[in-house]
């Protein structure tokens, strides 16, 4: 006898139902095996804030520069200013050193020719010549130096100012190092001096650089003079009637050439003395009690708490300024309506022109 199903075929959807209770006890059993390890979290690390805190501006890009010039450069050198007295008579030229110098002073003195007060400290040259004796305004230009004056030698009260504002005295008439004797020329315009040994006596409190004298632009063209000024061709400085001082721009070298009257003005090796900055400053001048070995009154420039009217020249232009120095100590400051002028990067030349007998032009 043949025996047959009673079990009613599937349907497609009971079939699809079984087979998905099939998978779903087959996951089941393999969870039995044990617990799977959990994957790892990625995690990120963020600093918690700091209550209160802004984002620190960035550094200023603040150059390196000499503080006698405005220069830019890479270090500024540990040692300090050097400042020389140098001749400026007919018998002294040409000089040597003056192209060096990174501040330069003219001052009249008795008989009405004029001396140079030179300063160094970027440029340290071999030789200067020829050095002459201290003058009663010397202590107001050195002293907010800090550094050292070399001179061949002076009156004795003259000597005394200048030491007890601060600044250390190399003198050759107390046979200080660093002095000799032109062969080549009349005493007593023959005295050379030498920078680097004037620098290797400066005392052991003097290593640092100088501070600045004057405010200066970043780059060159930037300073006030360009910047505010008047075109300047030339600028005429009557000192006296034995000195008178002609500095005429050069567009090629962005520099004022100087003549002594109309003759230029020139180094022993020939090389002409110019100036980024002319400074031309009206001072109050008086004769001190003191007489030169002629018996002629030595002139004083009256410069610490003091005080006048003066023409900045610069990268062919000029503005007029005030100037005021509070004591011996303090620098000149400079200003035009009121604020502190900037010089532009360079050397600068300071003429300080007696009020009322001295006078200057600009064309």
């Amino acid at each position: 006898m043949t025996t047959r199903s009673t079990t009613a075929p599937l349907t497609d959807g009971a079939a699809r139902l079984v087979l998905a209770l099939g998978l779903a006890l087959g996951l089941a059993g393999c969870s039995l095996v044990g617990p799977e390890e959990p994957l790892p979290t990625p995690t990120t690390t963020v600093d918690a804030p700091v209550q209160g805190a802004r984002s620190a501006p960035p550094e200023p890009d603040v150059p390196v520069v000499w503080p006698l010039t405005g220069v830019e450069t890479r270090s500024v050198a540990d040692r300090p200013a050097v400042s020389v007295k140098i001749e400026n008579s007919a018998a002294a030229r040409p000089q040597r050193g003056l192209v060096e110098a990174d501040i330069v002073w003219e001052e009249v003195v008795e008989g009405g020719i004029s001396r140079f007060v030179a300063t160094y400290h970027s440029n340290i040259p071999d030789v200067v010549e020829p050095v002459r004796s201290v003058r009663p305004m010397d202590p107001a230009i050195v002293a907010p130096l800090g550094g050292v004056l070399a001179f061949s030698g002076g009156q004795y009260a003259f000597i005394a100012a200048v030491q007890r504002y601060g600044t250390q005295t190399i003198i050759m008439d107390d046979g200080d190092p660093g002095f000799t004797r032109d062969p080549g020329r009349l005493a007593p315009h023959n005295v050379i001096g030498s920078p680097p040994t004037f620098l290797e006596q400066a005392g052991s409190q003097r290593t640092s650089p100088p501070p600045a004298q004057f405010e200066y632009a970043r780059e060159v063209g930037q300073g006030t003079a360009p910047r505010s000024g008047s075109p300047t061709q030339e600028v005429d400085v009557l000192l006296s009637p034995a000195q008178r001082s002609v500095w005429t721009w050069d567009p090629e070298s962005e520099r004022y050439l100087r003549s002594e009257g109309s003759a230029p003005s020139v180094a022993a090796d020939g090389t002409r003395h110019s100036a980024r900055n002319v400074l031309v400053l009206s001072t109050q001048v008086f004769n001190t009690n003191f007489v030169d070995p002629a018996g002629t009154p030595v002139p004083e420039h009256r410069l610490a708490g003091s005080g006048g009217a003066g023409t900045l020249v610069s990268m062919g232009h000029s503005i007029p300024v005030r100037w005021s120095k509070e004591d011996h100590r303090s620098p000149i400051v400079v200003t035009s309506h009121g604020q502190e002028v900037q010089l532009d990067p360079g050397n600068t030349w300071i003429e300080l022109v007696p009020a009322g007998s001295g006078s200057w032009t600009t064309n």
